[in-house]
């Protein structure tokens, strides 16, 4: 009588579990956004690096980043390069400085990532001709941390070639005194009134086609603290298929206590709960 208690309270869990499953697949579902995370890697030496996410729910796209190394108290030109046509771009290396200055510059580097489609403004246009708006940029902290956070309408285009984009962000210093200057890198070959230094990039990510449920719960791991910080839901980084293996488990592990109860009561002479 005790083990087909047991055997009922197991079988009872089967049936929630598979509800769940099938909820994940139906027609709710589809509001829930799709996730990327891109992991930045340093160019030019920079010693730059830092963790991105992307939230696409229909045509709203969330960008977090969260990156260090960054040049401190100076302003990061930030983008999503890449095409909307199914062209082939990547993150470049230091093979692709043509003219072996020692700088990879970024007409020699948007050879490789492509041309601006997005840029990562903390106000205002975020189109192409925003890519060298410094002023609405997001500044690194004393510390040159950068943290950053903006949800933004993008095209069809975007959304249906999301995967073939990558974020890029500029800013080396070149002479190490903290600021951007013609005397590190010279002018810059984008637009003369701005140093050489400011418009290099300084790291770039691809993104990869990573599931949200391969997000780190940790959040981004660059040394300024949990993505929350930065408005990072939870849910992001657990994902849909990780709340039906969570809600499975619970069900599961109910069971089991149950069952456990049942069996130390009738040891003890008690009676089924």
């Amino acid at each position: 009588m005790i083990t087909r208690t047991g055997r009922r309270l197991a079988l009872t869990a089967v049936p929630a579990v598979l509800a769940l499953a099938v909820g994940v697949s139906s027609p709710a579902s589809a509001e829930e956004p799709e996730g990327f995370q891109i992991n930045l890697e340093q160019l030019n030496d920079s010693g730059s690096k830092g963790t991105a996410m992307l939230s696409l729910r229909g045509k709203e796209l969330t960008v977090w980043i969260k990156s260090e190394g960054m040049v401190p108290g100076q302003p990061s030109a930030q983008h999503l390069h890449g095409s909307t046509e199914g062209h082939d771009f990547h993150c470049p290396d230091a093979n692709d400085d043509t003219n072996r200055d020692g700088i990879l510059n970024n007409t020699e580097a948007t050879v490789d990532y492509g041309d601006i489609n997005i840029s990562l403004t903390v106000s205002g246009d975020t189109g192409a001709d925003s890519g060298l708006a410094v002023d609405r940029m997001p500044k690194a902290d004393a510390e040159g941390k950068v943290s950053y956070k903006r949800t933004l309408t993008v095209s069809q285009d975007v959304v249906d070639h999301i995967k073939d984009l990558h974020i890029v962000q500029h800013g080396i210093d070149r002479n190490d005194n903290d600021k951007y200057d013609v005397e590190g890198a010279g002018k810059s070959e984008l637009d003369p009134k701005l140093p050489q230094e400011a418009t290099a990039p300084t790291n770039c990510g691809m993104v990869e086609g990573a599931a949200v449920g391969s997000i780190p719960v940790g959040g981004v791991e660059t040394g300024g603290g949990p993505a929350e910080d930065a408005g990072t839901p939870r849910a992001l980084m657990v994902g849909a298929g990780g709340g039906v293996l969570l809600a499975a488990a619970g069900s599961l592990a109910i069971a089991r206590r149950r069952n456990a109860l049942v069996a130390t009561r009738t040891r003890n002479g008690g009676g089924a709960a």
